[in-house]
């Protein structure tokens, strides 16, 4: 009877999240043709092809979504398996900060898998703002930071790229003929850079009509229908719509999340939690 293997299950799932040959090479540290040479394999055992052209994509076939759901419950096994048996005596304390903006989306995930593959090791939580916690990992305050900066100081990987969107509140009636009243983070934002550029690239006038020190106040304002901000895409709820091109509006760069750690970090719970993240960990959008 022919078994499975279960390299080649992890290359048709990273594929199916990488949506791409080549970017599944790079994420597992082989050649395009490595991937394609194992999915040839796995179809040849399988009996069905696995895969078929759109246009200049290859998308999964309808045996390759079956074969993806089994996939992904026997790696997620076979992983729990080897890190219950390595890792279920590893104790300590692992401190974590994120951005506010990830607090519901890229951060719980992150948490539950450290919890499952770490059950005894205690985590501290911080939320704050990208620049602070970048800092607090630059002084050692923190072990591991979400951030949507970009510093090569620190080693990384990405966890998800993120769509930046134009936000309001959800009766804001806008006005392309006046200039946009921005409702901005007091201090350093990567989100208030952005809106700025945008606007002035595309020649459209704008005006600071409201400062906040949190997102809970920029989200406080935006439901007053106060103004507009840019803001990921994680933002928008009931209460707030998205503005685009048809209202006037630039459109934004997408901004990539990332999960930081101090390099030559000597602490082995934190480097053992890191690399477990960089093998496994993936997120809804990544």
């Amino acid at each position: 009877m022919d078994t499975l293997d279960l390299d080649q299950l992890r290359t048709l799932a990273t594929i199916a999240r990488q949506q791409s040959f080549a970017a599944a090479a790079v994420q597992l540290g082989c050649t395009q043709s490595a991937i394609t040479q194992q999915m040839q394999r796995l179809e040849d055992k399988v009996g069905h092809p696995l895969f078929e052209k759109q246009g200049r994509q290859k998308r999964l076939t309808e045996h390759g979504q079956r074969l993806l759901g089994y996939a992904q419950r026997m790696l997620a096994i076979h992983d729990e398996a080897i890190s219950s048996l390595r890792h279920h005596h590893l104790e300590g304390l692992v401190r974590i900060g994120a951005p506010h903006d990830v607090a519901d989306t890229m951060l719980p995930p992150v948490l539950k898998e450290i919890a499952l593959k770490f059950p005894g090791v205690q985590i501290d939580i911080h939320m704050e703002r990208s620049p602070f916690l970048m800092e607090s990992l630059k002084q050692g305050e923190l072990d591991l930071v979400i951030s949507n900066r970009d510093d090569t100081t620190f080693e990384s990987f990405a966890l998800r790229s993120s769509p930046t969107v134009w936000l309001c509140g959800a009766n804001y009636v806008h006005d392309p003929g006046k200039p946009v009243p921005l409702v901005l983070a007091s201090g350093p934002s990567i989100f208030r850079r952005l809106a700025c550029d945008a606007l002035d690239a595309a020649d459209i006038d704008w005006t600071p009509r409201h400062t906040c020190t949190s997102l809970v106040g920029i989200r406080a304002a935006l439901r007053a229908d106060l103004g507009v901000t840019a803001r990921g895409v994680e933002q928008l709820d009931a209460g707030l719509r998205v503005l685009g091109s048809g209202d006037g509006m630039p459109p934004l760069p997408d901004l990539v999340y990332k999960l930081y750690i101090r390099s030559h970090v000597v602490n082995p719970i934190t480097r053992q939690v890191f690399e477990n993240l960089k093998a496994r960990m993936w997120l809804p959008g990544s």
